[in-house]
């Protein structure tokens, strides 16, 4: 692999800014690589390779022209975008057929403030149709397929985002999470990802639109392949954009500061309802032994509540929702009768996937079988305080990331609730940051979720540079060398 490859973004921009190497050869060397292996992986869903290199030049020029001081953070360092968040030129499908045509004028707040400070964007990826599933496929694009072994899946929703850092041709990346979205795609292709802490990033310029209780569930956050990277990108990032009236939380902390010396750990090893692989188990444990050597002090907890993580995180997605998903399938031509789509689909004829079929009959049938809506909403709020309460303001906890590693593609529709590991953090609204911990004895990605109370973004990202430093963080895949 390319050594340019390996590089943190950071690292990129500071040898670019120090005129070590030209932002041409950076965005080249990366161009090179996702056109060589993109083919197996479809990723980039719609690329802008010759707009990129063009970009870099005058990036240069740029950097000749008013020196090393006058120049942004990331200034030509190259980047993707989730295809669900608008890129000015580019699809903005969220994996819906009926949207296949579409192409953005401008781009989102976010994507905006990336291109400011000197990135330059190489296309936009995969993800799940309407961003509500555990795999990265659809009918406009197709199935994104795991650098580490082309026949697993990448996670979901920002699963050709975790797929294209993951094979190492893009430093960094922007995806969104509502379930687990960009947690579990970092998990699955062995990056970091982080789920930021509700209403700190703007989600304004995302597809489908967060609406009410869901502006706090539905967080946007950066992928990257080192951890350095994590908190600049943060702060990049944070703070109100005059369009989305919800991101009112300010970022505060550095990762700096933090010791980790001062931090109590509390590993919980599983949610008492679905089983985590032996490996995974081993691989947080090792996590909080590296903790503890560190001067952390540990323990293991059980939380009982985290038994009903799928019915909390239901009754909050259903409580905060206003648009049906069957009327967002459905787009401009209103609401499609998901019975009548599973029909279509089994001679091959519906526009849309299996997954989302089946996610708008689940919602046609909360309006026939009780679920307790009240109660759980009640539950996810008790969850909230009690987790808040245990970890105080020095205290981290480790979770599962998934019940195992990378599975077969299709193999989720067979154990439709694993995701909950990740979803079940979008109920507690806390700061959660996935970071990997080596490979299995079958050479996939294994990780831990780091997280902690609401506001301590920069203790979860601390401890996610500390876990590299011992366990070496991401590890480029032999499948594509």
């Amino acid at each position: 692999m390319h050594p340019l490859l390996l590089l943190s973004a950071t690292q990129l921009a500071k040898q670019i800014r120090n005129k070590q190497i030209s932002s041409r050869e950076v965005v080249q060397a990366h161009v090179d690589h996702a056109r060589k292996h993109n083919p197996q992986l479809n990723a980039i869903v719609a690329d802008r390779y010759d707009a990129a290199l063009l970009e870099a030049d005058a990036a240069d020029r740029l950097l000749a022209e008013v020196g090393p001081d006058r120049v942004p953070q990331f200034h030509g360092v190259p980047c993707t975008i989730k295809e669900s968040i608008q890129v000015e030129g580019m699809p903005h499908t969220a994996g819906l057929v009926s949207r296949k045509d579409l192409r953005m004028t401008r781009d989102a707040s976010t994507v905006a403030r990336i291109r400011k400070a000197g990135g330059i964007i190489l296309g936009v990826t995969n993800t799940s149709e309407l961003c509500m599933w555990m795999e990265s496929s659809n009918n406009v694009y197709g199935v994104t397929n795991n650098p580490y072994d082309f026949k697993r899946i990448v996670g979901g929703s920002s699963g050709g985002e975790g797929s294209i850092i993951g094979s190492g041709a893009s430093p960094f990346g922007l995806g969104a999470d509502v379930g687990g979205s960009i947690r579990m795609p970092a998990f699955f292709n062995g990056v970091f990802g982080h789920k930021p802490t509700s209403n700190i990033i703007a989600n304004s310029g995302h597809y489908p639109v967060a609406m009410h209780g869901l502006c706090r569930t539905l967080t946007t956050g950066p992928l990257c392949r080192k951890a350095e990277d994590l908190w600049p990108l943060v702060r990049l990032l944070a703070g109100p954009d005059g369009e989305d009236p919800d991101c009112t939380v300010v970022l505060t902390g550095d990762p700096a500061n933090v010791q980790i010396a001062d931090l109590t750990v509390w590993s919980i090893e599983d949610n008492g309802f679905l089983e985590v692989d032996p490996e995974l188990r081993a691989a947080q444990r090792k996590a909080m032994d590296a903790l503890e050597k560190l001067g952390a002090t540990v323990k293991t907890v059980a939380i009982a509540k985290l038994k009903d993580s799928f019915e909390l995180w239901s009754a909050t997605m259903s409580a905060g929702n206003g648009t049906p998903f069957v009327a967002l399938m459905g787009g401009e031509k209103g609401p499609v009768n998901p019975w009548t789509e599973l029909v279509k689909w089994s001679f091959g004829r519906s526009p849309h996937t299996f997954p989302a079929i089946a996610l708008g009959i689940g919602e046609a049938l909360q309006h026939w079988l009780p679920m307790g809506q009240d109660k759980f909403l009640a539950e996810a709020e008790a969850l909230r305080q009690e987790m808040t309460e245990m970890l105080g303001t020095n205290g981290i906890f480790l979770f599962p990331s998934y019940t195992r590693p990378a599975p077969l593609h299709n193999k989720p529709l067979l154990r439709p609730l694993d995701w909950i590991y990740t979803a079940v953090g979008n109920v507690l609204e806390m700061p959660i940051t996935q970071v990997p911990l080596g490979l299995s004895t079958h050479g996939l990605p294994l990780g831990v979720q780091v997280g902690s109370i609401a506001g301590n973004d920069a203790v979860t990202i601390a401890v996610a540079i500390a876990l590299e430093n011992v366990f070496g963080g991401w590890i480029p895949p032999k499948n594509l060398e």
